[in-house]
């Protein structure tokens, strides 16, 4: 970069639209519901790997699987075998995701809970904080969770950072567990929000071409990085900080990109 953000306009945007009054229509309202930190991660990964495609769809479709485990999505799995989850979620479609698909992520998820008494223990048991970031632990906790994909498609729903791509929606699970403010409700506090990535989906991409933050084109994991980076020099401790703000202008029918503050001192002079 040959500019260096500048700090006070990011904040600006952090504290006029870090507001959970804005969250809808954002999958992270469904975690809002479940003030104990089983029941939230469980109904944070299943929110966070339906979250691709249409908003409506997504919204629809999280609402039916957690209204299934009502009204505790740990309870839930812990009363139900893998075959019970099968049956339970027969006739489920989500895009290319079938009621079997998420029995499966769900069994999976079971299973690393009883194997390590809870998702956050999971993820840790593959975390060092020596690394720069998550990806090396979330690479271990894919594979517990089963990423790989199945049926007549590899469409995984908790993707591994070790093909490459951009991750969103894992990225998407860490932030909403990891972080604790208005928006984030947090819950894991083991896990240091420095090592964060920030989620690249189209809007963020586009944000962060327009505002300069990143060069790279292709929304893969390494412009996830390379906009992480950039975040991290204004926020070394907590670099996804303005993910959310940011990405209300697209999400919203209501703020557009075009809509965002003016820009015009958002980056100092070159150096």
């Amino acid at each position: 970069m040959n500019r260096t953000p500048n700090t006070d306009w990011f904040e600006k945007i952090y504290q006029l639209y870090n507001k959970r009054s804005l969250a809808w229509p954002d999958p992270i309202v469904f975690l809002y519901d479940y003030p104990d930190v089983r029941d939230r991660e469980i109904a944070a990964l299943i929110a966070s790997a339906l979250a691709y495609g249409r908003v409506a769809q997504i919204l629809t479709s999280v609402e039916k699987i957690l209204e299934i485990m009502r009204p505790s999505p740990s309870d839930f799995l812990a009363a139900t075998s893998s075959v019970e989850l099968q049956r339970a979620l027969a006739g489920f479609k989500h895009r290319f995701t079938t009621g079997s698909d998420v029995a499966k992520l769900l069994s999976n998820a079971q299973t690393a809970r009883g194997k390590f008494g809870s998702l956050e223990k999971c993820f840790l048991d593959g975390f060092d904080n020596s690394d720069t970031s998550i990806a090396p632990a979330l690479t271990a906790f894919a594979e517990n969770l089963g990423s790989k994909g199945s049926g007549n498609h590899a469409f995984p729903l908790f993707p591994s950072p070790t093909n490459g791509g951009a991750c969103k929606r894992p990225m998407l699970f860490m932030r909403w567990m990891v972080r604790n403010d208005e928006v984030d409700p947090g819950g894991w506090e083991n896990v240091p929000a420095s090592k964060l990535i920030v989620p690249i989906d189209t809007h963020m991409r586009k944000i962060a071409h327009g505002l300069g933050l990143a060069k790279r084109k292709t929304a893969d994991l390494k412009l996830a990085m390379e906009t992480t980076r950039t975040f991290a020099e204004i926020n070394p401790e907590d670099p996804v900080k303005y993910d959310f703000a940011l990405t209300r202008f697209g999400i919203r029918d209501d703020m557009r990109l075009s809509d965002l503050p003016a820009t015009t001192s958002l980056l100092s002079k070159p150096k």
